[in-house]
């Protein structure tokens, strides 16, 4: 599990495509100083395993099929920059949200206005997620813990759903976001709490039993 607050700002080194998947080598001394293999490290918000480490500060992770087709790391190339965040320790500061580092689609950077002390930016959202968005809500962006300042529909496009999210000075400076531009895809994962709000309310509406795990 993590918590969407972005420990360092990565680079990738190098992208090899494979048949059915990918292999990335990613930079980023702080989140591999204690890194061993198998860990789990989050980049851009998905959670990946690393398969090898490096004396430099690197570390190798594999990136199948479904994640790349479902998320922005098929984007990626050597030189992008990425978010990376450790898995949270079980006596961390829970600074975020909770994060799972499941992908639940992507979005795709509308506008972008900045002022004196921050900018807001406003992403469209599938039709699929836009029920989880709520104002002052948590979402995940690229991996980054986020609260929600407005959300809206578009009527001179179709009605598509938009949110917006207000991102100050440190956010600008120390995730990929701060360089984010019209046109930019990024990983979104809505807050798992309404996920299952949802589940648990549709079963129950059902008159399905539903077991521990919110399953009929």
């Amino acid at each position: 599990m993590f918590t969407g607050i972005v420990e360092e700002l990565g680079t990738i080194v190098t992208r090899d495509d494979l048949s059915d998947s990918a292999r990335f080598t990613i930079s980023g001394p702080l989140v591999t100083s204690d890194a061993s293999h198998g860990d789990s490290i989050a980049v851009n918000g998905v959670c990946l395993t690393v398969v090898d480490l490096s004396s430099d500060g690197s570390f190798t992770v594999d990136v199948m099929a479904e994640s790349l087709t479902r998320s922005s790391l098929d984007v990626l190339a050597a030189g992008s920059r990425v978010n990376l965040e450790r898995a949270m320790a079980a006596d961390g500061r829970f600074g975020g949200h909770i994060v799972q580092g499941h992908v639940d689609g992507t979005g795709t950077v509308a506008s972008v206005t900045p002022s004196e002390h921050w900018s807001v930016v406003r992403i469209v959202v599938p039709d699929k997620l836009s029920r989880y968005l709520v104002e002052k809500g948590s979402i995940t962006v690229d991996g980054v813990s986020l609260t929600v300042s407005a959300v809206g529909t578009d009527p001179d496009a179709g009605g598509e759903h938009w949110f917006e999210i207000s991102l100050i000075p440190t956010t600008l400076n120390e995730t990929n976001l701060g360089a984010a531009q019209v046109g930019a895809v990024v990983n979104l994962e809505v807050d798992v709490i309404a996920k299952y709000v949802e589940r648990l309310h549709t079963a129950g509406a059902s008159g399905a039993p539903v077991d521990a795990a919110g399953m009929k």
